[in-house]
This record gives C-alpha cells, sequence and structure tokens, in this order.
C-alpha cells in the first residue's frame, strides 16, 4: 500500500464512495498482514519509498501466488525474483495481468500509472554485463530497476574486458547515467574499468560464471572489493536484485532533492 492508495481511499470515505468500516478493514493490514504461512509487509514502501519483493526461491508456488496476490490487493506494483514457471502459472492464475521475464527470472505486476513512478524524468540507470552468461543476473537488475522506479534503464550487454573496444563504443551513454550497475564474472575485473571510465557510483554484481578457480564468483568478488576504482561499491555473488534496489533508492534521493531545488528556486523568485 502507498501513500497515494491511502490517500486516494481516504477521500472515498470523505465523498461517499467507500463505507469507512471497508477503509478499516482494508487498514486493518497495516503495518503487515497475517497470511500464515508469511507476514506481508504492506508498509514498506511508506517506510522506505520501495515495496517489499518476494523473494520465490525456497517458497512453494502457491505460496508464490498466494503472497504476490495478496500484495497486488493493495493496488502497487508487485515483484517476485528468483521465480520458476510454476511460480508464475501459480501468480497468474490468481492474478492474470502478471507478466513473466524468463531470463531474469522475474514475475511482475505493474499498478503505478505512468507519470506518478518515483524517479521518472531522473538520469538513466546503466546496467551493463561482461559476457552473455551473466545475462540473467544482469536482466534481474534491469528488469528490477524498471519497476523499482519507472526511470530509463540502458542495457550495455557483452562489453568484457577481453574486448575493451566494445566498451569504449558505449562511452556518450556511460557519462549520461546517473548510476551504473557492472555484473561479470571470471576475474571481475569489468567494473574497475568503468569505474574509471564515469563520475557515478558504480554498483559491481559478481556472478558464478567461471571455470574451477572463480570458486563459483568468489574470485570476482574479491577482485571487485579489491578494486583500485573508488567509486565502485560491490553486492553479493548474483545479487542483480539487491544492486538495482540501491541504485533505485539513489535515484530516489537525487529525484527528491532536485524537487527540493527545484521549490527553493520558485521560492527565491
Amino acid at each position: 500500500m502507498t501513500a497515494d492508495t491511502i490517500l486516494a481511499m481516504l477521500q472515498c470515505v470523505r465523498d461517499g464512495e467507500l463505507r469507512p468500516e471497508e477503509a478499516m478493514e482494508r487498514l486493518a493490514n497495516l503495518p503487515y498482514e497475517e497470511a500464515g504461512f508469511a507476514k506481508i509487509d504492506h508498509h514498506r514502501r511508506l517506510r522506505t519509498g520501495l515495496p517489499e519483493v518476494i523473494y520465490a526461491g525456497g517458497k512453494t508456488a502457491a505460496q508464490v501466488g498466494e503472497i504476490f496476490f495478496r500484495m497486488a490487493a493493495m493496488g502497487g506494483d508487485v515483484l517476485a525474483t528468483r521465480a520458476d514457471e510454476a511460480a508464475f502459472a501459480a501468480v497468474r492464475a490468481l492474478v492474470p495481468e502478471a507478466q513473466y521475464y524468463p531470463v531474469a527470472r522475474i514475475v511482475g505486476r505493474r499498478q503505478t500509472p505512468q507519470g506518478e513512478r518515483d524517479y521518472e524524468g531522473t538520469g538513466p540507470i546503466a546496467v551493463l554485463c561482461a559476457g552473455t552468461s551473466d545475462l540473467p543476473v544482469a536482466e534481474e537488475a534491469a528488469v528490477t530497476a524498471e519497476f523499482m522506479g519507472g526511470g530509463e534503464v540502458r542495457r550495455i550487454y557483452d562489453v568484457g574486458v577481453a574486448g575493451l573496444h566494445r566498451l569504449l563504443a558505449h562511452r556518450e551513454a556511460l557519462q549520461e547515467a546517473e548510476v551504473v550497475i557492472v555484473c561479470a564474472g571470471m576475474e571481475g575485473a569489468l567494473p574497475s574499468v568503468v569505474g574509471g571510465m564515469v563520475g557515478a557510483p558504480v554498483i559491481a554484481v559478481p556472478t558464478s560464471v567461471g571455470y574451477g578457480a572463480s570458486f563459483g564468483g568468489i574470485a570476482a568478488l574479491l577482485g571487485m572489493l579489491n578494486s583500485c576504482s573508488p567509486n565502485v561499491t560491490v553486492v553479493n555473488i548474483d545479487n542483480g536484485f539487491g544492486a538495482a534496489y540501491v541504485a533505485s533508492a539513489i535515484l530516489r534521493r537525487i529525484h527528491r532533492q532536485a524537487g527540493k531545488s527545484a521549490v527553493l528556486a520558485g521560492e527565491d523568485r
């Protein structure tokens, strides 16, 4: 439940379009709704500005479907990560409008109207990956970022350090980005290179792509943690979702600050 949906509900009560008892029943689900096997945090967006997201891994398809349905009923955008086809089928049975993004392994339902999303009009997020094998993690980041705020997401894929000319062809797009997410496996060198090219925060995502000595992404993780580019920070292995969530929080703050500055400029006049 968002601040806008609560305000709209209260206006319906004021205008006689909704009985106070019905509004009270809906508000009773704040700050969370008890679903037996889960406590659904409908209040999170009010506290943090970003909604709770369903991690589908380890849950049954029926559990994912039920949680998704209850969250969608509150009127906001809903996202389930690490979801397989079975989870999508369970969601689709209850929320027919839901969409599946198979590469990202995400089920999503967009309900926030365009023009009311958190940071539209702010500079773009760039999502990079070193190789095609990193695509599932990169797409998890890209789709999550699109749902979190609705700003532009620029995908720049297969630009690993083994062929730097591919990366250099995207210099302009990189320099325009407010935040850059870089997904890479193997030795994890790409974020350091990108960090030296841009003045924006770079969020590095080590992936589990690589041969034996990559240790399932640990080699890339350690390489990124030791980056010589000081604008690089690192999330967990294969955590495209976490990178996008942080990037979205950064853009929300930029958007909020820009709004405050515009108000102050208007007052100065």
